[in-house]
């Protein structure tokens, strides 16, 4: 095989040019038989767009800016059509055939889809060679399966500034690495952000949301894939604004040790997202001993003081409140995932950080949310609910946060308020989604889930009244 090397310019899409030029073989060379290998080189480009506050490290994570509350801003990615159709292939090897329910014997993959190097642009600003690819696990798997192209998207700024010196260190207005989310089974498309805005309103270190209108140019021009949450990344911003120190051990626990039952503690199942090359995970092995200590029982007191030497049991226990109030069922106390642990340096405890909320503000589904009570949660399977509630002092404390929820961050003329207001924001994107790019059967869907949003805060309220008063 010949390898023939082409440089072109890369702008909107990749395209050929008129200028284009063969470094490496001339046709002279070629015989018959010779199969030709066509490289793209894509490296001579200048970086015109780039300001300090817009695309360098040195800017401070513009919230106002990428994470405006009340807005619905626009994105749209540029992937040329050799890698849009790589991302496609790689996601066929993955998950199987694009639309076909029969790829169940694939959806246990744990390898991540590729990253491709394409162009972002907003508000007419373009930002160069950002890594791009599908994110996501079941929900991923089951919108592919689905024949939905809607799918979420995970943006890194600088995935290639080997390969592309022109963008080393970038960043979007700060970030380093952001999330697209495809809003998945949720047809009122309001569910991640909401969650998000109850934590953040609830003082807990959390993942900041907005809004957005995803369009992706492939080859073909700019096609609407619908309306997207975008969010902030955890081991990114997270805990570099939230934290006054970002250096602690960043953990997104994934398996059956994340449950914290006795005896199922192993490395693989907690993930490093900071100092991955450091195979020390004592602050883990800690938790756990202290936890499963003999004198929970015997000498409560004693076993609290050692439990809060390594655990922020105040955050966690807020947390459980105003998790187990809005109801989540896709996160600790019923799936073995979705949530973060951050050593923070300050106080060298581990700390709880919630993560993907699109199953939030809802029963669920399975075996549904925990009541609120967690009548419902084995003890021994789910030990950081079952030993914390069963004593008395943490039962107290976690009586006092759900009143909180109720009386403040999910108080419901301030819910229905935010509800009103954020459908009204983004209906007129959200009920011009397309077939293929939605999870809508209908421009109805919209307002009957948002519907059930504001009869669901008046449920929950009802539900933690009623439990307090016993």
């Amino acid at each position: 095989m010949r390898k023939i090397t082409i440089t072109c310019f890369i702008a909107m899409q990749l395209v050929f040019m008129n200028s284009c030029s063969d470094d490496s073989t001339s046709s002279d060379d070629l015989e018959a038989d010779d199969s030709i290998e066509i490289v793209i080189d894509d490296t001579d480009f200048e970086a015109t767009d780039w300001t300090e506050a817009t695309h360098s490290k040195d800017a401070d994570p513009d919230f106002d800016e990428v994470f405006e509350d009340e807005a619905v801003k626009r994105l749209d990615l540029v992937i040329s059509e050799d890698r849009w159709n790589s991302m496609l292939e790689n996601m066929t090897s993955l998950y199987g055939t694009f639309g076909s329910h029969s790829n169940s014997s694939l959806s246990d993959s744990d390898e991540d889809p590729v990253f491709v190097p394409g162009e972002v642009f907003y508000n007419g600003i373009e930002w160069y060679r950002v890594g791009i690819r599908f994110k996501g696990n079941s929900s991923l798997q089951s919108s592919w399966s689905a024949g939905i192209l809607k799918l979420s998207f995970k943006l890194d700024f600088d995935e290639f500034e080997d390969d592309y010196p022109q963008i080393d260190n970038q960043r979007f207005y700060g970030f380093k690495k952001l999330s697209l989310k495809n809003n998945y089974d949720d047809k009122s498309m309001l569910r991640e952000k909401v969650a998000s805005d109850v934590f953040r309103d609830a003082g807990l270190a959390v993942s900041h949301t907005a809004f957005y209108t995803v369009y992706v140019d492939h080859g073909d021009g700019p096609e609407y894939f619908g309306v997207y949450t975008l969010v902030e990344e955890v081991d990114d911003t997270v805990i570099d604004t939230q934290f006054s120190d970002n250096d602690g051990n960043l953990y997104k626990p994934d398996g059956d040790g994340a449950s914290f039952a006795l005896g199922t503690f192993t490395e693989d199942v907690f993930v490093k997202k900071t100092n991955e090359d450091d195979a020390d995970y004592t602050d883990i092995e800690d938790l756990f001993t202290a936890l499963h200590a003999d004198n929970r029982t015997t000498d409560p007191e004693a076993w609290r003081d050692e439990l809060e030497t390594v655990f922020d049991t105040d955050t966690f226990l807020k947390y459980l409140a105003v998790n187990t109030v809005i109801q989540n069922w896709d996160t600790y106390g019923r799936m073995t995932h979705n949530y973060f642990l951050y050593n923070n340096p300050d106080t060298e405890r581990l700390s709880w950080i919630p993560w993907d909320n699109n199953e939030a503000l809802k029963d669920g589904n399975g075996q549904g949310a925990v009541a609120i009570d967690f009548s419902d949660v084995s003890t021994s399977n789910w030990p950081l609910i079952g030993y914390l509630y069963a004593d008395d002092t943490y039962k107290a404390q976690y009586d006092t946060y759900v009143q909180d929820t109720i009386d403040t961050y999910f108080n419901v003329n301030t819910m229905q308020s935010k509800y009103s207001t954020y459908s009204s924001l983004i209906e007129p994107y959200a009920t011009a989604e397309m077939d293929g790019y939605t999870f809508l059967d209908s421009s109805s869907d919209f307002q009957v889930a948002v519907n059930a949003l504001n009869s669901h805060v008046v449920q929950r309220a009802s539900v933690a009244s009623s439990y307090l008063s016993k």
